[in-house]
């Protein structure tokens, strides 16, 4: 009479388990990235307003731009495109101002700026802007005039 090898049976669960972790993990990793990061380029335009050009090609998202006349910044090396795939440590900085609010768990996920004393989040469904929700249209401009930090909660954004 043969006897069961209890080591053979926990081998053969582990590995099981392991393979089972290794097909849901690449399932999930999946479906959290597969429409990609938020594209988000600082730049100026040719007239030399300071602008940011959103783009999420998934979404059908291109080309949304949001002007800021008046807007000065030094030492700017224009243009520089930011793909936001992975999660950082908020408040940081980019070119134009900070980024206060980051959700990447799924992509492209929720992003919050706050440029020359105004607030923009981009929302897969919608585009805030100071609060004010927008529907997004590919190659639609939005102009924002540059507010003072001390004065931006007082006025809203004019467009």
């Amino acid at each position: 009479m043969k006897r069961d090898n209890p080591a053979g049976h926990f081998i053969f669960a582990f590995v099981i388990a392991l393979l089972g972790y290794a097909l849901v993990y690449h399932l999930i990793e999946n479906r959290r990235t597969r429409k990609g990061p938020w594209q988000v380029t600082f730049t100026n335009n040719p007239a030399g307003t300071l602008a940011i050009i959103i783009n999420q090609p998934v979404l059908s998202i291109s080309n949304v731009q949001i002007q800021f006349p008046g807007g000065v910044i030094t030492n700017q090396q224009s243009p520089i495109t930011l793909l936001f795939n992975q999660p950082k440590p908020v408040p940081y900085d980019v070119p134009f101002g900070k980024c206060v609010f980051m959700d990447t768990t799924f992509q492209p996920g929720t992003l919050t700026f706050q440029l020359f004393g105004h607030e923009i989040e981009l929302l897969p469904r919608v585009l805030v802007l100071d609060r004010q929700e927008h529907a997004w249209k590919a190659g639609e401009i939005v102009a924002l005039n540059v507010l003072s930090p001390t004065n931006a909660s007082l006025h809203p954004a004019t467009k």
